[in-house]
């Protein structure tokens, strides 16, 4: 272990790894109902000042008549023409249900995953929307790039060369094999051409690092450990103009730790010396159609098996001044007044930083209780460096702040759907200027949102 952390989040492990952290206010004052402007009815909780607008709901139609699909999910921005901004947007959606969109460009037109890019204002009028990534499975995060473009990731290895997996889908009706990231360029449908040599995995989230060009990968594999990744391709993208295949793909490890586990509870202040260790087969051949549960650690054993670092859940990850940070959903101990959830992990959420000029590993954040933070999920950084969260938790579900000091504060609850017990919040992002945040509800009928109101008056 590397004692001593200094700099940005220098207090935030010591105020979560002890369990003492709580609430703080955020400048914003308490949460209140406030209506939708599409609609007038509630849908959030927001400080006093603040206003937003739902948009672009599963069902509804886009531009090009097309039926918008459900499960929005990650996230991003883009300045557009005329003060607009440009969204490309995730769906999660799972199994052989056939792609949405025209299936002449679908990746495999079995699968009814993807991304959709919007154009809208800075108060969630739509102004053009369409497919722009079709074909693809179970699109969770990823994240964006400055030559102006989106990756996008698959959470799953389903394929016809895999067993069906906990969803009950029909992998035999596919006719690709998933589990990859895609490049999805602003303002054009993509090409659908995934990156292979970036891994095989249930990828969560991808962030760039533009003095290496490097691309860190987490992945969220709900049910065994998780690794931390980055992906070196063979020409820097920025130079190139887009993603190249063929490149390297490595998993971190702790200096002198071999397996280091760290989706246990932290000490106040970790820190850790790291190393990357090559993946050999990144995109492996299955014969026999192997179990779900085999494919889905057939990169991370090889990891591992050099001395990998074990995570809980990796997910949200934004890369913030030579700062990669990301969550780990299901990290930490477990509070004994908090039931432990599902899956591998028994915490409520850790935030780690990696340094990509030190290599160094830091604990921005461990949650010590549901009630300061549960579940964390997506990730992005606000203009004045506070990160902001969303929840996947098992009760209320809150966008909360994390301040450079180390507070976590509530900034907007959602209102509960009796209904739909699972809904969450996802893809948190700011639009240039940061006038407004624009974030998806996950939901049985999901829908994105824009928020905006006095962000001057609090930490965001």
């Amino acid at each position: 272990m590397v004692a001593g952390i200094a700099g940005p989040f220098a207090g935030v492990a010591c105020a979560g790894a002890q369990g003492g952290a709580k609430a703080a206010p955020s400048g914003y004052g308490s949460l209140r109902p406030v209506r939708d402007l599409r609609d007038g009815k509630v849908r959030l909780y927001l400080p006093e000042g603040f206003k937003y607008r739902s948009f672009s709901t599963a069902g509804e139609k886009f531009s090009d008549g097309s039926t918008v699909p459900g499960r929005h999910d990650g996230m991003a921005a883009f300045s557009g023409p005329g003060g607009s901004t440009i969204l490309i947007r995730n769906h999660e959606v799972n199994g052989s249900v056939g792609a949405f969109g025209d299936k002449e460009r679908a990746y495999d037109p079995m699968a009814g995953g993807g991304t959709s890019t919007l154009r809208v204002t800075r108060y969630g009028e739509v102004i053009k929307s369409g497919p722009s990534l079709n074909g693809t499975m179970m699109n969770c995060s990823g994240g964006p790039m400055p030559w102006r473009a989106w990756v996008s990731c698959e959470e799953t290895v389903n394929g016809p060369d895999v067993a069906d997996d906990f969803s009950g889908g029909d992998n035999s009706r596919l006719t690709e094999k998933h589990g990859y990231i895609f490049e999805v360029p602003v303002g054009r449908v993509a090409t659908a051409r995934p990156i292979r040599s970036a891994g095989r995995f249930p990828h969560e989230s991808a962030a760039f690092d533009p003095s290496s060009g490097a691309i860190y990968l987490t992945e969220d594999n709900f049910g065994f450990p998780s690794g931390f990744y980055r992906y070196l391709p063979p020409k820097h993208p920025v130079l190139a103009g887009k993603l190249l295949d063929g490149g390297r793909l490595q998993m971190l490890a702790v200096k002198g730790a071999k397996r280091k586990d760290l989706s246990l509870g932290q000490e106040p202040g970790a820190a850790y010396a790291t190393e990357w260790v090559d993946i050999d087969d990144p995109d492996p051949d299955f014969r026999g159609k192997p179990s779900n549960d085999e494919v889905v650690q057939a990169v991370g054993r090889q990891g591992r098996a050099k001395g990998a670092a074990i995570f809980s859940r990796l997910e949200g990850a934004v890369f913030h001044q030579g700062t990669v940070y990301f969550v780990s959903t299901q990290g930490g101990d477990t509070d004994p007044a908090d039931p432990p959830p599902s899956g591998f992990g028994k915490g409520r959420g850790q935030v780690w930083a990696y340094e990509t000029w030190s290599g160094r590993l830091k604990l921005v954040y461990e949650s010590p209780r549901a009630s300061a933070l549960d579940l964390p999920d997506n990730v992005t950084v606000s203009r004045r460096g506070t990160l902001v969260l969303c929840e996947d938790g098992e009760g209320d579900n809150y966008l909360r702040g994390l301040t450079r000091s180390g507070q976590i504060f509530d900034f907007c609850r959602l209102k509960p759907i009796p209904d739909d017990p699972g809904a969450e919040f996802a893809g948190s992002t700011f639009g240039p200027g940061g006038h407004t945040l624009y974030v998806n509800v996950q939901a049985k009928q999901g829908r994105s949102i824009a928020i905006w109101g006095p962000w001057e008056r609090g930490l965001f």
